[in-house]
């Protein structure tokens, strides 16, 4: 007997029935014939649900491709879909991974075949059959037959044939037909709502026994649930924890408390709190605690504050984080490598990032300048992080291949004892120790790269990332890798952006304008770690106003008419500045630009030959005619001193090789977008801003490929300076407009339209749209987008992590009562998961623009622009493809448009007619084919002008980061030098540090608003610290460690340590962590005297710091 025998009945089910019993019988003898039987039957029913809806799914569909289908979706209960869903995943981790399926899985799969059959009889038995009972429970002890079956047939593990499924769809075929009069009949039958077999806690239960699954837990094995536990302030003193996750060692590792999915999750977290303790106190170590409704989880460690996590961690994440437990030690005074990152200002930024991290927080901003050496310091940092036990895996990302591919070859250098990878290349080895990758790379193997345990890339895989070059807007596109990965997260960049939505001081915590640490070019230059630029602003009449026609001599006026005259004699009067490079190329232009560039800019080999430059242009046919016109004028240099560098090229990686050699050529790289970032070439001495850039993030960028230095190059003097030729203007543009607008992460267009849609939905809840016809548009339009939400792939790592949204906009009931603020989360969560239509592009925009006009039009707003672009299509339509029938059959609405002059007129159905009815027309209108002009018109030069570096690449705008970068960056001054190594402060000194402070950095008020009444010493040396040997001399003084044992010795070292890195101490800090873990001022309880001596050494260095 099997809990599927009631439906034996109803002969039209028998394909999906037998199939289901035969999963039940076989259950005790083979997990894998099982789960076989329950896809296959599973599979079955929605081939025969297709066939009796009249569904089309293909001639052989995946199970996955009908769990996708929109009809079905629509069809089904939502709750029931997300269940046969991780089914489904199950079954892929048998066939995939050959992972021998849990019980449990199997268990839970029967039981959601029996809701799906169950749900089938409720829709779909015959009239008068009543073989569905409302209520009918799942009976789990049919599984354990008292009686074992004296033979067993068990089904080969293969997919169906095409034979098989040739037969199943003419049975199903014959079953429509027997099924069609009293599915009718049924239809008209008043039955109450389906309900759900499955109660919600036991539903929850399976998701979260997926997850466990799916990260590699075995339930019985190291997974154990009710496990209960004693000393809980109960009246039994008892408890239950819903889960325990064990180490191969039989110690908890983890537990999990399971909470409802209609209750906050962070409720049960005191609760757990208490299960924690007591198994503390039982196995002497305390578990890590998740806690998880199902859909959303979060996880209390000890190490940092409560937080979300995308998944539950796989036993190798938990075992490595108490690993690194024991190894982990304290990480001050901090002693990083000087041969990786000696700088000063390098070993500031690893020792800024080591007090954020030592305060428990999880991100970092550091703000380095190109050339000051970014990844260095990330080696270092890395390397200081692994010796001192707190990481082992670190996953470096960048946004290029060329920049993963320099961090690969930059962290291999500087450790060699650890393994890195470069996910880009072809070999793959995840085990290595450091990853580099690309942002796109990584998204695409989180949920596909898998060995024998399962998924590679599990949420506590790694324990630090490290983001280059953050500014590339990666917020909008790759967020999701940030909040799948539970780890600290440090970023790294040249120049912040500034704009408001793409915040990368907002991405990583800190307040704008406040990185953690922050060095400057213009400190970079003081320092002589980087080199200064100075520029050569020019330009031309063409590059600044455009081409006039009466300013042209007659012979070019000629030439004029020649290439403008449109087709009905027409003639521009003026061609405008913003066409110049873009679609016109003007010989006698480029030759200016170039001639500046040969007579002006720095020379190599005694002034003979022009240093090496690179040569920014708008776009390839740009380049092609810069170098064109170069060979014409230089012909003696030959045909490689100037070459494009760009993506038309064959062999580009070969040509930035031989570039960035001193002693080969190209002399001159012309290049478009490749040479802008990632590009390490000392030698550089000139720069060519021959295009506009809009982007102060990227301009900085751009001009960092000439920052570094370079020895012995000018006839064996250093480069001391880089010239920059500006001929668009854009030093003036960054100077007039100090913070200008950054362009948008693009949004696919796909979810532009959601968001649109979804804006009309909550215009249309308000009183005056409440008509019949605008609410069933509304409806309309949430039926779309409910379906689009549904067809998401919940198993994928980025949508997971957004559960709470997919499921709320699945269902049509999540659109009622919307505020403004969902307007904002979902284009913040969901606009960037939104799927591709399958619809030519060209009808998907058509939508774009009818739902744009649409929009403004609830909004009260006229879409001009957006109306004569509708009107100029449809004139397309009208002017040369009438003769195509579909677009005939919409002769009258067409001309209607074309004709209009009042676009007021239109109301939603119309425009929503005018959508449907033209958009499968667009795709016969061809895109206007840009036509590109060349013309050699004498150009005039506008005088150039040298001038010294005027703008400042980084702006710190907070007084404390002010303050505490120019302490560091100034530690040679008198009275900072002083504090250091603790001498006694003249009045001279302490005026000149009040000046600084005071009058340079700001005000007194600025001061006191950032620190109160701190003495302006102890801050000093809160950020200078102490000099070792100075401290060490002032306790020489007071006391002679030969009189002190070694408990005593270790204590005041650990004094000393403290001082050198905090500058100063106060006395109660003694009674302390970490003093008082080894016995602290109780080491000198029977002698007190060298204690008072330790303690007037505290009181001689507090002094010295003004410390009151």
């Amino acid at each position: 007997m099997t809990n599927f025998d009631y439906l034996l009945p109803i002969k039209e089910f028998a394909p999906f029935v037998k199939p289901a019993r035969e999963a039940e019988l076989v259950y005790p003898y083979s997990k894998v014939s099982s789960m076989f039987n329950i896809r296959k039957s599973i599979e079955l029913t929605l081939k025969s649900l297709c066939a009796m809806e009249n569904i089309s799914a293909g001639d052989n569909p995946k199970l996955i491709d009908l769990l996708k289908h929109y009809q079905i979706r629509d069809l089904m209960p939502f709750q029931l879909l997300k269940s046969l869903d991780l089914i489904r995943k199950a079954g892929n981790a048998i066939v995939h991974e050959n992972k021998e399926p849990s019980e449990t899985a199997v268990k839970i799969s029967l039981r959601t075949l029996f809701e799906l059959l169950d749900w089938m009889a409720y829709n779909y038995e015959p009239p008068g059959s009543n073989i569905y009972q409302e209520g009918r429970q799942y009976n789990p002890e049919l599984l354990n037959p008292k009686e074992k079956l004296q033979k067993i047939e068990l089904p080969a593990d293969k997919p169906i044939t095409k034979e098989e499924n040739a037969k199943q769809l003419e049975l199903i075929k014959q079953l429509k037909e027997q099924l069609s009069a009293a599915n009718q009949q049924l239809n008209n039958l008043k039955k109450p709502p389906y309900v759900e077999p499955i109660p919600e806690a036991e539903t929850r239960k399976l998701y979260i026994d997926l997850m466990l699954e799916n990260a590699g837990w075995v339930k019985g094995k190291n997974w154990l649930e009710e496990v209960e536990v004693y000393g809980m302030p109960t009246k039994s003193g008892k408890g239950k924890i819903d889960y325990v996750l064990y180490g191969d060692d039989g110690i908890p590792l983890a537990i999990i408390e399971a909470k409802k999915t209609t209750v906050d999750l962070y409720e049960g977290s005191q609760q757990a709190k208490l299960y924690a303790d007591q198994l503390a106190k039982k196995y002497k170590r305390r578990p890590v605690i998740f806690l998880s409704n199902g859909i959303r989880s979060s996880i209390i460690d000890n190490d940092y504050p409560e937080r979300r996590i995308a998944d539950f961690y796989s036993k190798t994440d938990l075992e490595k984080y108490f690993n690194l437990r024991k190894l982990k030690q304290p990480l001050f005074p901090v002693h990083s490598d000087d041969k990786i990152a000696g700088r000063y200002y390098q070993k500031a930024a690893i020792q800024a990032i080591c007090s954020v991290l030592d305060k428990k927080k999880r991100k970092a901003l550091l703000v380095m300048a190109t050339g000051s050496g970014k990844t260095r310091t990330a080696a270092a940092l890395i390397d200081y992080l692994i010796k001192k036990g707190w990481v082992t895996n670190v996953l470096f990302l960048a946004d290029r291949t060329m920049l993963v591919k320099q961090a690969k070859k930059a962290i291999t250098d500087n450790l060699p004892n650890v393994s890195v990878t470069n996910l880009c290349d072809n070999k793959k080895e995840p085990d290595a120790r450091v990853v580099c990758s690309t942002y796109q790379t990584m998204i695409g193997l989180i949920d596909t790269y898998s060995d024998e345990n399962g998924r590679v890339f599990t949420p506590g895989h790694f324990d630090l990332i490290i983001c280059d070059e953050v500014h590339r807007s990666i917020y909008n596109k790759f967020k999701d890798i940030f909040t799948y990965f539970d780890t600290p997260i440090i970023g790294l960049t040249a120049t912040p952006k500034e704009d408001i939505d793409h915040n990368t001081f907002e991405l990583f915590d800190v307040e704008q304008g406040d990185p953690t640490y922050a060095y400057t070019l213009e400190q970079g230059v003081k320092d002589h770690y980087l080199v200064d630029y100075e520029t050569v602003e020019t330009g031309t009449k063409f590059i600044n106003e455009g081409i006039t026609y009466d300013d042209l001599t007659e012979e070019e006026k000629e030439d004029y008419e020649d290439q403008f005259e449109d087709e009905e004699g027409k003639l521009p009067y003026h061609i405008s500045a913003s066409e110049m490079n873009k679609t016109l190329f003007n010989k006698d232009t480029i030759r200016k630009v170039l001639g500046i560039l040969m007579q002006e800019g720095l020379k190599v080999d005694y002034g003979n030959k022009i240093g090496k430059t690179i040569i920014f242009a708008r776009n390839h046919k740009h380049a092609q005619m810069i170098l064109d016109v170069f060979k014409s004028e230089y012909p003696e240099l030959g045909d490689d001193f100037a070459q494009i560098i760009d993506n038309y090229c064959y062999d580009v990686m070969h040509l930035k090789e031989q570039f960035e050699n001193p002693n080969k050529l190209p002399q001159i790289a012309i290049s478009v977008d490749m040479m802008d970032t990632g590009v390490d070439v000392p030698s550089i001495l000139n720069l060519v801003f021959f295009k506009k850039v809009m982007s102060k993030a990227k301009f900085w960028q751009m001009i960092g490929r000439g920052t570094r230095t370079c020895p012995g190059l000018i006839d064996g003097k250093d480069k001391k300076v880089f010239r920059i030729f500006d001929f668009m203007g854009n030093f003036e543009f960054f100077r007039e407009n100090k913070n200008p607008i950054e362009a948008r992460g693009a949004i696919p267009i796909q979810g532009a339209i959601f968001k649109t849609m979804f804006e009309m939905v909550y215009k249309l809840q308000e009183p005056e749209y409440q008509t019949p016809e605008l609410q069933k548009y509304r409806e309309h339009l949430v039926d779309i987008m409910s379906r689009q939400i549904k067809n998401l792939n919940r198993s994928a790592f980025n949508v997971v992590q957004h559960l709470e949204l997919v499921d709320r906009y699945s269902n049509p009931e999540g659109y009622k009562n919307l505020k403004k603020a969902d307007i904002n989360k979902i284009t913040k969560e969901l606009i960037q998961l939104i799927q591709s239509s399958s619809d030519h592009i060209t009808a998907t925009r058509f939508d774009s623009l009818l739902y744009g006009i649409e929009l403004a039009g609830l909004y009260g707003k006229k879409s001009k622009a957006a109306f004569q672009d509708l009107q100029y299509k449809a004139s397309q339509l009208q002017s040369s493809l009438m003769d195509i029938p579909e677009v005939k059959a919409q002769e009258k609405l067409i001309n209607h448009l074309v004709e209009t002059e009042n676009f007021d007129q239109y109301e939603i159905d119309d425009l929503e007619n005018i959508r449907n009815s033209l958009r499968s027309l667009m795709k016969y209108i061809n895109p206007e084919k840009i036509t590109l002009y060349e013309t050699d018109y004498k150009d005039l030069l506008l005088d150039p002008k040298i001038t010294q570096r005027d703008i400042q690449s980084i702006e710190l705008k907070s007084y404390k980061q002010r303050a505490e970068t120019y302490i560091r960056e100034h530690q040679d001054a008198e009275a900072i030098r002083k504090l250091k190594n603790n001498e006694e402060l003249t009045e001279k000194d302490i005026k000149q540090l009040e000046g600084i402070m005071w009058d340079e950095l700001g005000t007194k008020a600025d001061y006191e608003a950032e620190f109160a009444s701190r003495p302006l010493g102890e801050f000093v040396r809160s950020i200078t610290g102490l000099n070792p040997v100075a401290a060490k001399e002032a306790f020489a003084k007071y006391i002679d460690e030969a009189s002190l044992d070694e408990d005593q010795i270790n204590f005041l070292n650990q004094v000393i340590d403290y001082i050198t890195y905090n500058g100063t101490l106060k006395k109660q800090v003694l009674m302390q962590s970490p003093f008082s873990d080894f016995g602290g001022v109780m080491l000198f309880s029977n002698d007190q005297k060298k204690l008072e001596s330790i303690t007037k050494g505290i009181e001689d260095i507090n002094r010295k710091a003004l410390f009151n």
